[in-house]
């Protein structure tokens, strides 16, 4: 059986963060005060000395997790492959800054390191060794429109399996299982006038996956009249894209869940009783429960419509932990 934890990403109380309302320990105070039992950093946010850590930093994390009872279970670094501005980072430089970031994520005492796409299955292998001699998993983070059975992800299988390595895998997305329109973007597009029945033209093009070129032809008269709708099509054969079941995307987390350090347990909106609108959280969590997976599903609120950030991301560990009690 499983041992599932939850945590939260602090990246959910971003909002509140950036505006000034909650300090960085303030943020971590609210995590413990929500239940998490540990949670991922995002470090280019609120790492002052980024790439590094530095000394001060660590002492700072210890005196909060005395006080809270939480500290750092994930260090979720950001591949910035186009940080220079007339080319991007060659694979050499990509891994590199890789290995920068599993050297901060050992010296925060993190075993657990996030990953992005943009570097390659080959960067992923030739990290190993680094992963291993610092205890730190590395986990390539499985985000929509990508999902277990893509091509992308498959690529990442192979090399995984032909290194042998127990360092690199995966770290999945819940948002690659969503069913539904994304609601920000669908409450975006009402309110700036676009008609509901537009709309679930659109989602009805997308749930036939209607090539992206042909819904816009098809679209033409409704974008041109409420150019809202512009966003609302790209952003459903983008990064919040939904199909009519994710039965297959979760045979496929099976397969992958020997490879995967920890979960990010999405959530655009949930609703007053603890039910993720768009993301069926109800067909995900029971997969996780009956397999072997030991850790964490952390909680990542994406602060796109405006919703409280802090009411929100309680809904989703409350929610998180009644569905994980309700499949023991």
């Amino acid at each position: 059986m499983a041992n599932v934890k939850t945590g939260i990403t602090l990246f959910s109380l971003g909002t509140p963060y950036l505006k000034g309302q909650l300090d960085l320990e303030g943020v971590i105070r609210t995590a413990a005060e929500m239940g998490a039992e540990g949670y991922e950093i995002v470090a280019a946010q609120m790492i002052p000395s980024y790439p590094y850590v530095s000394d001060e930093f660590v002492d700072f994390v210890n005196r909060c997790k005395e006080k809270y009872g939480i500290g750092p279970i994930c260090y979720s670094a950001n591949m910035d492959r186009g940080m220079l501005h007339d080319r991007d980072l060659t694979e050499d430089e990509m891994v590199a800054r890789a290995i920068t970031d599993i050297i901060s994520a050992n010296k925060l005492g993190c075993t657990v390191m996030r990953e992005q796409y943009l570097l390659s299955p080959q960067g992923l292998a030739r990290i190993a060794p680094y992963a291993e001699a610092y205890n730190v998993h590395v986990g390539i983070e499985i985000h929509n429109p990508e999902s277990p059975i893509t091509p992308a992800i498959l690529d990442y299988v192979k090399v995984i399996e032909e290194t042998g390595s127990k360092y690199i895998g995966f770290v999945p997305d819940f948002g690659c299982f969503a069913t539904k329109p994304n609601k920000p973007y669908w409450d975006r597009a009402l309110a700036a006038g676009a008609p509901v029945e537009a709309l679930e033209k659109m989602a009805n093009l997308r749930y036939e996956n209607v090539p992206q070129d042909e819904a816009t032809k098809i679209m033409m008269p409704e974008l041109q009249k409420y150019p809202v709708l512009w966003g609302t099509l790209s952003s459903m054969y983008g990064f919040v894209q939904f199909r009519k079941s994710c039965t297959a995307e979760l045979e496929g987390l099976k397969k992958i869940m020997p490879y995967c350090f920890e979960m990010h347990g999405k959530c655009h909106y949930v609703d007053e009783n603890l039910h993720e609108v768009s993301i069926p959280y109800e067909e995900i969590i029971p997969v996780i429960a009956a397999s072997g997976y030991d850790g964490y599903i952390v909680t990542e609120f994406e602060d796109e419509g405006g919703y409280d950030a802090v009411e929100q991301t309680t809904r989703h560990v409350a929610m998180v932990k009644k569905l994980l009690a309700e499949s023991k």
